[in-house]
């Protein structure tokens, strides 16, 4: 009796061992699968405990061999799986394959069959939507190549509408994204890193360059910030580019935000790298400059001289949107005497019943602009806009008949803020916002010279950043001369013969450099077939 008590215990101490090892292999995905089938199956019920959308399928294959298929409900495609690996799997055969391994990874009717040796492969494959598919006798486990995803329809980008160009955006599925730049840049020098970032989300994150375009140096920058993140989870673009820029305080974006495909490609036409983030439409890019940041890609889809044209009008705008509500107050409360004597007496006749300072009257303005802007944007599109622009009208009619502000004081903050629309990139446009507040206060407070302090202030904090080793304000400081056609105007396409020098080495050439059209050559040639 006392002997098969003690066996009882002996054996029961086995089992429990055997349990917890499992359980701390299931801790530490990273270790390998173990060469018991029951062990495996095991170590990923306890992974995926109270996990009720994770199936474990079991069946017998062949009708002869042990085998169990564990998938994501949601995310695998089950149809398929049913037609094309529980069919075939399940029929009793008197002539089973020699090998099953080489039977499931080149005969088996699916796209994709890996071997996966590890557990936190099978993790990640079954986290992803690929079944995994573990067989009685295989140290190994495969990998399923039948992940099911939902994504909406390729659409025109919402916040970079195009009048003239590809209408094409990005989505939040990364396969789909890097097919959009396949499809245009179709050379193989093309390539593609991928890593997972994340402790619990693993998001994909890919870098995109083309080989003999990008610094070799700049690409090994951007993969040593990247494989420095170490986070819980990431969520949009934003994340990384928080994680990855040169001066994280500074209100000037370092990284280049898009979600047009043509815009990632002409980037990368001129040696930048792309950063690629699943489950978000943005895609990074870096060097920028901030020349960069005011140049549109519609620029080369017209003609050079309108698109000149349009560049001069963003660069006296964008003077508009920072200066002009600084001057306005500087002038009106310390330098009256630089108006003319009409306008000087036009201005205070309208401020005659305004019980605020200059300054305080710019400011209630600004402030509720954009409070008016932000409410458009939050609200649902169909009733957002209809808000901002009647609730701008209501206020500021109201506000200048009951006495609050002066009728010149709202054409200054409408003009101002039309002039913030001006700039291409939404993100230039809320760092131009954001300083415009302490230039009004510098210039409410110490006129002029205020406005003049601040202005060189901006100017000194933007010649000290840099975006992945470019100087942020290049070709300007340093000065580039070579670079200025495409920067103070926009040259001919067929003057751009050498490709703009953004880090260490770099391919200078572009495109031939006898590409002028020369229509008179056109017709002597067809005289002289005729």
């Amino acid at each position: 009796m006392i002997r098969n008590v003690s066996k009882l215990l002996k054996h029961t101490k086995g089992q429990k061992s055997k349990k917890e090892e499992i359980n701390q292999a299931a801790s530490k995905p990273q270790d390998p699968l173990y060469p018991n089938f029951n062990d495996n199956v095991e170590a990923l019920r306890s992974i995926y405990k109270d996990c009720s959308d994770v199936i474990f399928r079991s069946f017998s294959l062949f009708g002869k061999t042990r085998a169990i298929v564990i998938y994501m409900e949601g995310l695998s495609d089950v149809q398929s799986l049913e037609e094309y690996v529980f069919m075939p799997l399940t029929k009793e055969s008197t002539d089973p394959p020699s090998s099953l391994s080489d039977f499931l990874v080149h005969q088996l009717p699916v796209a994709k069959v890996t071997k996966v040796n590890l557990l936190a492969d099978c993790i990640e494959s079954i986290s992803t939507g690929n079944p995994v598919l573990l067989c009685e006798g295989q140290s190994s486990a495969f990998s399923l190549g039948l992940a099911k995803s939902e994504n909406r329809s390729i659409e025109e980008p919402m916040a970079e509408s195009s009048i003239k160009g590809p209408r094409q955006g990005f989505i939040e599925s990364l396969q789909v994204n890097i097919s959009l730049l396949r499809k245009i840049i179709k050379t193989p020098a093309f390539k593609m890193r991928s890593l997972k970032i994340g402790t619990h989300t693993q998001t994909t994150v890919t870098l995109a360059y083309i080989e003999g375009l990008a610094d070799p140096t700049l690409i090994e920058e951007a993969q040593n910030r990247l494989n420095g993140i170490d986070i819980d989870g990431v969520l949009e673009s934003e994340y990384i580019e928080e994680l990855i820029e040169d001066n994280p305080y500074s209100p000037f974006p370092q990284i280049l935000s898009t979600e047009r495909p043509d815009v990632v490609c002409a980037n990368l036409l001129e040696g930048r790298i792309a950063i690629l983030v699943d489950g978000t439409p943005f895609t990074l890019i870096a060097p920028v400059s901030f020349a960069s940041l005011l140049q549109s890609q519609e620029d080369f889809y017209q003609r050079s001289i309108i698109s000149t044209m349009i560049r001069w009008m963003r660069f006296f705008f964008l003077g508009v949107a920072l200066l002009f509500p600084a001057l306005y107050v500087a002038v009106t409360t310390f330098h009256q005497e630089m108006l003319p004597t009409a306008l000087l007496l036009s201005i205070a006749s309208s401020r005659e019943n305004v019980p605020f300072p200059a300054i305080v009257e710019v400011l209630i303005m600004e402030i509720a602009f954009e409070a008016l802007r932000e409410a458009g944007i939050r609200l649902p599109r169909q009733i957002g806009s209809a808000v901002s622009i009647v609730g701008a009208l209501v206020i500021g009619q109201a506000s200048v008949e009951a006495g609050l502000v002066s009728a010149p004081m709202v054409i200054v903050v409408a003009l101002t803020g039309v002039a913030s629309f001006m700039m291409p990139r939404y993100i230039t446009g809320i760092s131009i916002r954001m300083l415009r507040f302490p230039l009004i206060i510098l210039g409410g407070t110490l006129g002029l010279l205020g406005v003049v302090m601040g202005f060189i202030a901006i100017v000194i904090h933007l010649c000290t950043l840099r975006s992945f080793g470019e100087p942020y304000l290049a070709p300007v400081a340093p000065l580039q001369t070579k670079e200025l056609k495409d920067f103070l105007w926009r040259s001919p396409l067929w003057m751009m013969n050498r490709r703009p020098h953004l880090t260490g080495d770099y391919n200078e050439h572009r495109q031939s450099s006898h590409l002028s059209p020369n229509p008179k050559a056109g017709g002597e040639a067809k005289n002289r077939q005729e």
